[in-house]
C-alpha cells in the first residue's frame, strides 16, 4: 500500500515537473512574437495575419485530427455559438497584437497584453456571474495604475494607437477565455483552428478592399508562416498539455515568462529598449499579476480532456 502511494506521489511529481516545463516552453515560444514581427520587412498587419493564419490552421487541423480522430469541423459544430465567438474574438486579438507591436515598443505591447486575465475576470463576473476574489479586485486597481503610467508619455500619435491596440488585443483574449467558460469547455484548439479560418477570410477581404497584394515576399511570408506553426501552434499544444497538471496560480506566474522574454529578445537581437514610463508602469503591472497569482488558492484547473 505504501509502495503504491509512493509510486502515485512520484507520478504526480513527475507530471508537475513536466507541466512546468511544457507551460514555460509555451511561454518562450509565445514570447518570440515581437521578434518575429520586427523581422518582417514590408508586410502590413493584414498580410502578416493572413499568412500566419494559413500555416496555423493547417497545423492545427492535422493536430486535432490525429489527437481526437475527428474532424475539427465536427468538434466546432458540437461547441456551437461559444466557439464562433471565441474564434472571432481571437481574430481581434491577433490583429490588435500585430498592429500594437508594429507601432509601439515590444515591451509596452507585451506588458499590456498581460492585462487579459484581469479583463477576463471582470467579464466573467459581469456576464457569467463568476465570483471575483477581493485580492483580484485590488490587483486590477493596481494594474490600472500601472497602465496609466505606461501610456502617460504616449499622449498622441501612433504610439498611443499601438498601446490602445495592445489593450484591444488583451480584451480579445479575455472574450475568448470567457466564451470558453460559457461553452463549459477548456478545449481551446478547435476554437483556435476556427479563428484561423475566420482570419483568412477576413484578411483576404481587407487586403482586396485596401488594394494590398495577397502575395508578399518569400522573406516576410516565411517568417509569418513560421510564426503560425511554431510561435502560435506549437505554443498552444505545449500549453494545453502542461496546464493539465498545474494549479491556476502557477499558470499565471509562468505566463510572465512570455511578458518578460518578449522585450528581452528584441533587446538582445535588435537593440530595442523601452521608455522609463513603460518600465515603471510595467513593473507595477507585473507586481499586480504576481500578487494576484500568489494570493490565489493552489488548485488545479479543470482537466483538459480530449473530445
Amino acid at each position: 500500500m505504501d509502495a503504491m502511494a509512493g509510486a502515485l506521489s512520484e507520478n504526480s511529481s513527475d507530471a508537475h515537473k513536466h507541466g512546468l516545463f511544457f507551460v514555460f516552453a509555451a511561454g518562450v515560444l509565445w514570447s518570440t512574437v515581437g521578434l518575429g514581427i520586427r523581422l518582417i520587412e514590408d508586410a502590413v498587419v493584414w498580410q502578416i495575419l493572413l499568412y500566419r493564419s494559413i500555416s496555423m490552421s493547417g497545423f492545427l487541423y492535422l493536430l486535432i485530427l490525429i489527437r481526437s480522430g475527428k474532424s475539427p469541423f465536427t468538434l466546432i459544430r458540437r461547441a456551437g455559438v461559444p466557439a464562433v465567438i471565441a474564434g472571432l474574438s481571437l481574430v481581434a486579438a491577433y490583429s490588435g497584437g500585430i498592429f500594437a507591436i508594429q507601432n509601439t515598443s515590444v515591451a509596452n505591447a507585451m506588458l499590456l497584453f498581460a492585462t487579459a486575465p484581469f479583463m477576463a475576470a471582470v467579464l466573467g463576473w459581469f456576464l457569467l456571474r463568476e465570483p471575483v476574489r477581493g485580492a483580484t479586485w485590488v490587483a486590477i486597481s493596481v494594474a490600472i495604475g500601472g497602465i496609466a503610467i505606461m501610456v502617460a508619455d504616449k499622449s498622441g500619435g501612433i504610439a498611443l494607437m499601438g498601446s490602445l491596440a495592445a489593450l484591444g488585443s488583451a480584451l480579445g483574449f479575455a472574450v475568448f477565455t470567457v466564451a470558453l467558460r460559457w461553452g463549459k469547455t477548456v478545449e481551446m484548439l478547435p476554437s483556435v483552428f476556427l479563428s484561423g479560418l475566420f482570419a483568412i477570410v477576413i484578411t483576404v477581404c481587407i487586403c482586396l478592399a485596401q488594394g494590398l497584394p495577397l502575395l508578399i515576399s518569400a522573406h516576410d511570408g516565411g517568417i509569418a508562416m513560421g510564426m503560425g506553426v511554431f510561435q502560435v501552434g506549437a505554443g498552444l499544444v505545449l500549453y494545453t498539455i502542461g496546464s493539465r497538471s498545474l494549479p491556476a496560480a502557477e499558470l499565471a506566474l509562468l505566463s510572465l515568462a512570455e511578458v518578460l522574454l518578449g522585450p528581452f529578445w528584441v533587446w538582445l537581437f535588435l537593440g530595442e529598449t523601452a521608455s522609463m514610463n513603460t518600465l515603471v508602469g510595467g513593473l507595477i503591472l507585473l507586481v499586480a499579476i504576481a500578487g494576484n497569482a500568489l494570493s490565489g488558492k493552489r488548485r488545479k484547473p479543470p482537466p483538459i480532456t480530449a473530445p
